[in-house]
This record gives structure tokens, C-alpha cells and sequence, in this order.
């Protein structure tokens, strides 16, 4: 498993982690400031893939000059050059809950509990 930090691009998280994922064909988490990319065969994931497809991504909305992305071991962090962060407007989103398990979403919280028990069956 792969844990991208996105603490300076929280307002582009959600289409850099769709970007990101395809990609790199790997499944991915969401957590509050960064997700993680995994892979059904726990096969290893390749940083520098990882660390070239978010690369493209800020170049192609043109803040490539703006942030470093930074690797090391099992983490990747995009930070800001300047101190800045990308400030977007982002519709409400509602908040979404994720299975750690095998990357199921909902918008529920009681639906992902009950999702859960099936992984301990």
C-alpha cells in the first residue's frame, strides 16, 4: 500500500485521486488529507509511476511549478513551493466512508459497518 499526502491540494484530492488510480491501476482509500493506493494481489506499487502520473496531473491544470512531490519508503507528499495551496471552489460533497478492506464507498456510515462484518465472517 501506497499514502499519498494531499494536505496542500485538498481542494483537488478527489480528481487527483481518480487521475491517479487509473493511472496506476490500483484501488483507492480515501482518508481526510490523503489516500492510499493498494492493489488486490498486494502486488507492490510503483512509487515512480505514482510519483510521474501526479506530476502530469499538476502540469496539466498548471500548477506544476507550484508543488514538489516529495517520496519516501511507502509515502508520497505533494507540497506547496510557495506556501500556497490550490484554492478551488468544491461543491458540498457529502462525506464518504470507505472499506479498508476491499475499497467499497458509501455515503453511510451504519451501511459501511454493516459491509464490514462480511470481511469476518
Amino acid at each position: 500500500m501506497l499514502t499519498v499526502d494531499c494536505t496542500d491540494v485538498l481542494s483537488i484530492k478527489n480528481e487527483l485521486l481518480v487521475y491517479v488510480s487509473d493511472e496506476v491501476a490500483a484501488i483507492p482509500i480515501l482518508k481526510n488529507h490523503q489516500f492510499i493506493l493498494s492493489t488486490l494481489d498486494d502486488e507492490m506499487i510503483d512509487v515512480n509511476v505514482v510519483v510521474t502520473a501526479i506530476k502530469e496531473f499538476l502540469n496539466s491544470i498548471g500548477e506544476s511549478s507550484n508543488f514538489a512531490v516529495i517520496s519516501e519508503n511507502e509515502s508520497i507528499s505533494i507540497k506547496s513551493i510557495s506556501g500556497k495551496s490550490i484554492q478551488r471552489e468544491t461543491l458540498t460533497q457529502p462525506e464518504m466512508f470507505s472499506c479498508t478492506h476491499c475499497g467499497f464507498v458509501t455515503r453511510y456510515e451504519v451501511e459501511l459497518n454493516t459491509h464490514m462484518r462480511i470481511h469476518y465472517l
